[in-house]
């Protein structure tokens, strides 16, 4: 039970980086439809919340895909000074993929006509929140309780010689004793 959180956001994190590449090349299709005009276009369409939408989508998935590889960074150390940039790069994550979430739900709510792409786009966001909360949670976990991950207080790898300190600094020699021969 000692690694369940390790177990459980690896697998977590990998879903998650797929489903931020898939979103991040669907919405760039649509952005550049949008962009040239072809709101016609069969598997597009749109309404007055698309371009939003688009933008921030686009700006989540490279946001969850940037905070995907700091995390895989931090699978592969479990420790402290990994968890700090894993879990900050995947909180502003989350925050951006809540508001495309928010804008999602707008668009939708909006009706009209929405191409499948459009629509596909619109699924993965709020699948995303979802997962990139549970992630964002299994990540943090060791917050709670060093059971479940390396812990914000776990300096164990940080001993130099019996005392805790700088990691970058070694202690200073002790002088020997004695007569110089």
């Amino acid at each position: 039970m000692a690694m369940v959180g390790r177990n459980v956001a690896a697998p977590l994190l990998f879903l998650n980086l797929v489903m931020y590449f898939i979103v991040l090349g669907f919405a760039s299709w649509c952005l550049n439809r949008f962009i040239n005009g072809q709101t016609y276009h069969p598997s597009f369409g749109g309404n007055g919340a698309t371009m939003f939408f688009l933008i921030f989508s686009i700006l989540a998935a490279v946001l969850g895909i940037v905070s995907k590889f700091l995390g895989g960074n931090h699978m592969r150390t479990w420790r402290s000074d990994s968890l700090a940039s894993a879990g900050a790069t995947s909180l502003v994550a989350w925050a951006v993929t809540v508001l495309a979430f928010g804008l999602a739900c707008k668009q939708i709510n909006v009706g009209g006509h929405r191409g499948w792409r459009l629509r596909v786009v619109e699924a993965f966001i709020i699948i995303l929140t979802f997962t990139q909360l549970l992630y964002l949670l299994l990540i943090h976990a060791g917050l709670y309780s060093s059971r479940y991950g390396p812990g914000y207080r776990d300096t164990d790898h940080y001993s130099v010689g019996g005392t805790t300190g700088d990691p970058m600094h070694k202690p200073a020699p002790v002088p020997a004793s004695g007569a110089r021969v």
